[in-house]
């Protein structure tokens, strides 16, 4: 018992070595199966000098003057004598959570180290190391889908690892009869002490990831909050009214004690200390808004010296300033002010930035919306009224989960979102535009549909490129496609299909240009079909508008003979076509 409670007095090791893995990236990159060559060098090693660790701070074992009798000696470590020590920790450990090259790696390491030493059990120690660190890989392997290994399967590797132990002792150590008696002493106090000290290192382990999983969930949900409620709030574009509500809700849910933001020129809002001074409709106060306002890049000045607020008085000594753009140009800045540089916390600058980006891109989209209400043309302006705004709303949140975990896909989300935009308010200025635009301004449409589908919806274009000159009215080809996605694949449970089809039409008289928009939906009833084409048709998810806006703009333009046809089988999918002269051209007006 003396020996046992010697041995669980270094459990605090244990904890210290754990708490400090925890913050190493090789480590963290082990947790989440990220393994490499180099990253497995790099964790055998670190578990390995563990394993050596557990060895000097082992306990020596040296013979009574009963030469069969061997008592814990804690005055000094004699290295010719046998240790009962904690050397199993760091190799099954390694092998748990790396797999059997790590287990492998810190096993052998660990193991010359210790039959380097000498002593009668050396070799044993050494060879039973390699073998622990083996059994902890198989035990990865068996459980290998699990993030971390499960606490009470980590006190069991622990407890057969040292067995095993025990039992290659019995085996290759000599004399044997002094082995017997050595495992008669160290065996219970070891093999409980170091299966207990393994199960608690895997606790604190699984303690902390959880605990970090935990913040980042709750930070994750609580940014798509924020953008909710942003996006509601803006939709008249950034006002004084509109920016106090915004601030009211950052200060409320980031914690920090003030938010402002303002425009290129006054104070749009401030919420929080120093409201007495920073008023909204001033003129803006502090040198590091207007070093940001210029530059257009992120500052986080964290002295009273360099935020430079001329006010004496002024309790702000730290924030982070985040530019507002608009199209590359700098029309404002998001501020998160704090009392002292350690209030602010890592996250908080991946907050604000990523905020400040989600203001920018939803100003865009506000300025988008103001310019399309100028439209001059009142069927366009029936037709613009038809789009789903719950898109909008979709595309950024879908772009808003895509920003941490995959940027270069939310970048370019983000782009087809502009270009989508762009090509709708473009579309009054032109009564023809060449198919190519057309085509231009669907994909953009289809590949922000795809991301939030996330694999569901499959898209293929079949284009005869000697077609992609012919002339066809603005805003003709994605109402129809965009009409097959919300209706024809609303409800399917298999993946969804949208195939657009433009081939070459040969009459006598004269050649046409067939374009077909085809998906494998759930089908239109002909009574349906018939109210579609001669009639707006009141519906819950749209206004009704697309097919027959574009089916009577058809028509004015080219006659009965391009007008809308639909083709479609209940449960098997809907063909929309139509036909148009073989016009070639640039934009006319």
């Amino acid at each position: 018992m003396h020996l046992l409670f010697l041995m669980i007095e270094h459990i605090g090791l244990i904890v210290a070595i754990a708490f400090i893995l925890t913050r190493l990236t090789a480590f963290r990159n082990l947790i989440d199966h990220k393994l490499d060559q180099w990253t497995i060098i790099k964790l055998s090693i670190v578990f390995g000098l563990f394993g050596i660790v557990g060895t000097y701070t082992g306990i020596s074992i040296k013979p009574s003057t009963n030469s069969f009798l061997w008592v814990p000696r804690v005055d000094a470590i004699g290295f010719e004598e046998a240790l009962a020590n904690s050397r199993v920790v760091g190799v099954v450990i390694g092998g748990l959570l790396g797999g059997p090259w790590v287990g492998l790696g810190a096993g052998l390491i660990a193991g010359i180290h210790r039959t380097l030493l000498g002593g009668f059990t050396s070799v044993a120690c050494g060879i039973s190391t390699v073998t622990e660190g083996l059994i902890a890989g198989l035990v990865y392997l068996k459980i290998g889908n699990r993030r971390i290994v499960p606490t009470s399967k980590a006190l069991l590797t622990g407890a057969i690892a040292e067995t095993v132990q025990m039992m290659i002792i019995l085996l290759i150590a000599k004399p044997w009869e002094s082995a017997v008696v050595l495992v008669q002493v160290i065996a219970l106090p070891m093999i409980l002490a170091n299966s207990f000290g393994i199960a608690l290192f895997v606790a604190i382990i699984r303690s902390v990831i959880h605990e970090e999983d935990r913040i980042e969930a709750n930070q994750a949900q609580k940014v798509l909050h924020i953008a909710d409620q942003m996006l509601v709030t803006l939709r008249q574009g950034l006002t004084i009214e509109s920016a106090t509500q915004l601030s009211k809700l950052l200060l409320k849910t980031t914690g920090v004690s003030a938010v402002s933001i303002t425009d290129h020129e006054k104070i749009l809002s401030h919420v929080g200390l120093g409201d007495d001074h920073h008023l909204p409709g001033h003129t803006i106060l502090t040198e590091a808004t207007k070093k940001v306002l210029k530059t257009g890049k992120l500052y986080i000045p964290k002295s009273l010296q360099e935020i430079h607020c001329p006010q004496k008085g002024c309790p702000l000594a730290v924030a982070i300033i985040v530019p507002l753009k608009k199209s590359d140009e700098v029309v404002g800045v998001l501020k998160f002010y704090f009392l002292n540089v350690k209030q602010i916390k890592p996250v908080d600058k991946e907050v604000a930035q990523g905020l400040g980006k989600l203001l920018s891109h939803q100003l865009e989209v506000v300025d988008a919306q103001n310019h399309a209400q100028l439209i001059r043309e009142a069927e366009i302006k029936a037709l613009q009224a038809q789009i789903n705004p719950h898109f909008l709303f979709n595309s950024l949140n879908t772009i808003v989960a895509l920003i941490r975990t995959q940027p270069n896909m939310a970048r370019k989300l983000l782009i087809q979102l502009g270009n989508f935009f762009r090509q709708n308010l473009n579309a009054s200025l032109y009564e023809f535009v060449a198919l190519r635009q057309e085509l231009e301004h669907t994909r953009a449409y289809l590949e922000i549909e795809q991301a939030r589908f996330t694999g569901r919806l499959s898209v293929k274009f079949e284009i005869n490129p000697k077609l992609e000159d012919v002339l066809l009215p603005p805003l003709t080809l994605q109402p129809l496609v965009e009409n097959g996605i919300r209706h024809g694949l609303k409800g399917l449970e298999k993946p969804g299909e949208i195939l657009v089809q433009v081939t070459e039409e040969v009459n006598e008289k004269e050649n046409f240009v067939l374009i077909n928009i085809r998906d494998n939906g759930i089908g239109i009833s002909a009574v349906r079909i018939a109210e579609l084409l001669h009639s707006r048709i009141e519906s819950q998810e749209g206004t009704g508008l697309a097919l027959y806006n574009v089916n009577q703009r058809l028509i004015f333009h080219f006659g009965e003979e391009s007008r809308l046809h639909i083709d479609s089988v209940l449960e098997q999918g809907t063909s929309i076509w139509f036909r148009i002269p073989f016009k070639q051209g640039g934009n006319v007006k």
